[in-house]
């Protein structure tokens, strides 16, 4: 019965230990999931940000035009 506690113990900080990795693991797949959502969210903002500027360019070509006529 002396064994028993440390035992225990033992057993106890082994488990811990393997939920703390399993929990490990979970956020670092999580983190990367993430961390490609940001990126493709980064290429369709840069997408926008590029066909807006095309807009604009032909919009200020345009108010040109008028100003010269």
């Amino acid at each position: 019965m002396t064994m028993f506690w440390p035992m225990l113990a033992v057993a106890l900080g082994f488990l811990g230990i393997a939920v703390l990795g399993v929990l490990g693991v979970r956020v670092f797949l999580e983190a990367r999931r993430l961390g490609q959502e940001v990126a493709r969210t980064a290429e369709r903002i840069d997408r926008a940000a590029g066909d807006l500027e095309r807009a604009a360019a032909g919009l200020a070509r345009g108010a040109d035009t008028l100003r010269r006529d």
